[in-house]
């Protein structure tokens, strides 16, 4: 796994727990050095291990398989692009008030799409984990509503554009961004984005973070394989050139 990395990090409360369970599926590579804040994130310190470090480096064994199980693969899940039964499953723990996230949306992960996802190679299941307090989470709930609408890709694409960040995410402003991606209800958004089912939906994305021990945004997982930060699209080539070959090579996913 590459060991340079960029990444944004805020202090989480959940240490006891996270800490084993980050030890026990061989994560010490999602922790980077906090940045000096969300706007002006500097890039993280290497990597203290990498996914070749860790024990049992076969995805469908040991922990990276707890690892791999992790993606859904629902039908009509509104968070995800890509069939179901693709043979890779990039799953992003990502944050609309993260710098590099938006980097990785805006750079990266539409070549991806171009390359992977097309021709039925990969999906990509998107997981909520705000990190930079109430307008990150208002965020997350607002691209959730989105989706309800099939919009959350173009809703993704609007909060991450060039400067959206920057206007920041109060609700006149999620609206506005709604409006942008074409979601066509925008009372029923209104209520979507405010109610309980959004809620539970970030919940369950976020305690799937903390579970695994993420602690910074953006990161990934590559058919369990541990990616952390805005790499270059190089290494998510690598990675999920190398997971297709596995997949193929044991006759499945």
């Amino acid at each position: 796994m590459p060991t340079s990395r960029k990444t944004s990090r805020k202090p989480l409360l959940y240490a006891a727990g996270v800490a084993v369970a980050a030890v026990t599926l061989g994560l010490v590579s999602w922790q980077a050095s906090a940045p000096q804040d969300e706007e002006h994130s500097r890039p993280a310190a290497s990597a203290s291990a990498s996914a070749s470090d860790a024990p049992d480096s076969d995805s469908d064994t040991g922990a990276f398989a707890e690892l791999k199980a992790l993606a859904r693969r629902e039908d009509g899940d509104k968070l995800a692009v890509g069939r179901t039964d693709a043979p890779v499953v990039l799953i992003e723990y990502s944050d609309f008030k993260c710098g590099y996230c938006a980097k990785f949306a805006r750079d990266t992960e539409p070549e991806l799409v171009k390359k992977y996802v097309q021709d039925g190679t990969l999906r990509i299941e998107w997981r909520n984990f705000p990190i930079f307090g109430a307008e990150s989470e208002a965020a997350a709930k607002a691209a959730w509503a989105a989706g309800q609408q099939d919009r959350f890709t173009a809703f993704h694409a609007a909060a991450y554009a060039e400067g959206a960040k920057a206007k920041g995410f109060g609700e006149d402003r999620l609206v506005e961004l709604a409006r942008e991606a074409g979601v066509p209800d925008l009372e029923r958004f209104k209520a979507d984005m405010t109610g309980e089912r959004a809620a539970a939906a970030l919940r369950r994305d976020r305690e799937e973070g903390y579970r695994i021990g993420v602690q910074s945004t953006p990161s990934f997982l590559v058919n369990g394989q541990p990616i952390a930060g805005a790499q270059p699209l190089g290494a998510f080539t690598a990675a999920i050139d190398r997971a297709r070959a596995q997949a193929k090579g044991k006759g499945g996913r």
